[in-house]
């Protein structure tokens, strides 16, 4: 009796329990945040720096984001975790990077999201969750910087998926269900990338089905003619 009474004591009231997950939750997604803002700065002033060195943004600039890409992928294979949560930061420090130096971020927006699947597949990551992040990530960081968001957009998608499709056709089937809706004119972008990547099949039903839902659903409904 004398211990059950010690352990009561000793342990986490019932009614103490869910703040106290909840409190540790807190603290663990703020610091889930910092590191997260560390990334996205270190990648920004690197390739900013870098490109300001070479003085050459258009010639150089590519070398330096795909190196960039290599090198976190490298960090998280050696740590052996963090390749999917990082990639969103260092996609986003890359254009905020070439943003910096007056790079064209359409361009560079697709590089590295192609780099970060390429990457992705080489150490046997998702390569379909790597894509989604690296996309999420150039897409906020053009958002901030003012960028053609759109343009961006449809361009990593394209990227991600041709970038897949060069892997294998399941990755790329996985890649495209992950992006469909990112891009507008969703449908068109499938149909002018899956041929490439099989070449006498349409895209898959369901797959162009959402496409045109999400394009449907920012469209007023027509009015009926009397």
């Amino acid at each position: 009796m004398a211990e059950e009474k010690e352990i009561q004591k000793t342990g986490t009231p019932l009614d103490k329990a869910g703040s106290i997950v909840k409190e540790g939750i807190v603290k663990s997604l703020k610091g889930i945040n910092e590191i997260e803002a560390e990334i996205v700065s270190l990648a920004r002033n690197t390739v900013s720096s870098t490109l300001r060195a070479t003085g050459d943004v258009s010639k150089e600039g590519l070398k330096v984001s795909s190196d960039v890409i290599k090198g976190a992928i490298q960090a998280t294979e050696e740590v052996g975790t963090g390749l999917i949560m990082g990639t969103k930061s260092v996609a986003k420090g890359v254009i905020m990077g070439v943003s910096d130096v007056g790079g064209d971020l359409v361009t560079f927006a697709s590089q590295t999201v192609r780099g970060a699947v390429k990457g992705a597949a080489d150490v046997g990551a998702d390569v379909a969750m790597v894509a989604r992040r690296a996309v999420d990530g150039v897409i906020e960081a053009t958002k901030e910087v003012g960028g053609n968001v759109e343009e961006v957009a449809k361009v990593s998608v394209i990227g991600a998926i041709d970038a897949a499709g060069s892997i294998g056709k399941s990755v790329a089937t996985s890649v495209t269900e992950v992006l469909v809706g990112v891009a507008g004119g969703a449908k068109e972008v499938l149909c002018a990338i899956l041929p490439k990547t099989e070449k006498t099949a349409a895209p898959p039903a369901e797959i162009v089905h959402e496409a045109e839902t999400h394009s449907v659903k920012k469209a007023a409904p027509a009015k009926a003619k009397e």
